[in-house]
């Protein structure tokens, strides 16, 4: 099968690659928890999983998607706030480990790139893409082309501060958005409302089995029953998540916004009151063209397909 890359996907919890061709579409995919606390390991990890799928399939570039932000040259890790990489040579290390061609990006990036090229966003013009999953990313692409900044790290929406002296980030800073509308900032309204709640966090309380164990995906679970108090804390994420919407709309005007990650598969629970606050708040609203808001539709996949395809295009272009 001609036209193969890999993609790999590395977040704060578990480490996917998938073998993708030239449509955009997945092959085979293995995974492996990723041990977020070890910049070698995870490493060994990443290494291990391409050798596992390069040894069954014709590969012609190898594509990372970080949960970091990536330099300008694409090789290096200067940061990521929930893994061990500071100013992490990754490429060089993969290329030394594997012998093959390694291209490195910011995972929401390739997200936003597999949205645009194979999912939600076809053939706009001007697309902003929002993942939210343990913290918030993001990615932007104008005319064609993915937007990474001056130094390599744009679309960092989740570091938006939205409330001044707020919750604590991973990044350094208090009040960012990725605080307020992703699955940590679901885990953290659940844990408040069971401790001063227990009764009407009571299914949420069941399904984590204590409530210093609830997640995110407990939230979702709940809400996807029907659960009123999941699905009000789900709303309330959903109204933070327009809140940001509009205020990068300001900033940027794209036509569309794509939403994606683990917390966005609760669908129009989220997305419903997204769109409320999003109409609510926007500037200028009533005498301007407003954005659609939609679901991501490569789902968990997205960050690897979005990998793979950047890595194909880069080895075309640079042979």
């Amino acid at each position: 099968m001609a036209g193969l890359a890999i993609g790999v996907d590395i977040g704060g919890s578990k480490a996917a690659a998938g073998v993708v061709d030239a449509c955009g579409r997945v092959v085979e995919c293995v995974q492996r928890p990723t041990p977020h606390m070890d910049a070698a390991l995870t490493e060994d990890v990443i290494a291990d999983l391409v050798r596992d799928l390069a040894g069954r399939y014709d590969i012609e570039a190898v594509g990372v998607g970080a949960a970091g932000w990536v330099a300008a040259d694409r090789a290096t890790v200067l940061f990521s706030p929930h893994l061990a990489w500071r100013d992490e040579p990754l490429r060089e290390a993969l290329r030394a480990r594997l012998g093959m061609p390694i291209w490195i990006e910011n995972d929401a990036n390739a997200a936003a790139w597999a949205e645009y090229r194979f999912g939600a966003a076809r053939g706009e013009p001007v697309v902003l893409c929002v993942t939210l999953g343990t913290g918030i990313g993001g990615g932007l692409i104008l005319s064609g082309s993915l937007f990474r900044g001056a130094f390599g790290v744009a679309g960092e929406w989740g570091h938006m501060r939205v409330v001044p002296g707020g919750r604590r980030c991973a990044c350094g800073n208090r009040g960012c958005w990725e605080q307020y509308a992703s699955g940590r900032a679901l885990a953290h309204d659940a844990r408040e409302l069971a401790e001063s709640s227990p009764f009407a966090a009571r299914r949420l309380i069941e399904l984590a089995g204590h409530p210093r164990a609830l997640e995110g995906i407990h939230v979702t679970t709940a809400a996807r029953e029907g659960d009123p108090a999941a699905l009000e804390l789900v709303a309330e994420a959903g109204a933070w998540l327009g809140q940001g919407i509009a205020d990068l709309a300001a900033i940027l005007d794209p036509a569309v916004v794509v939403v994606g990650g683990g917390v966005s598969e609760v669908g129009d629970l989220l997305l419903g009151p997204a769109r409320e606050r999003y109409a609510a708040v926007l500037a200028g609203r009533g005498f301007r063209p407003e954005l659609v808001i939609r679901a991501a539709e490569l789902g968990a996949a997205a960050g690897l397909v979005g990998a793979a395809d950047l890595a194909r295009r880069s080895a075309a272009e640079s042979s």
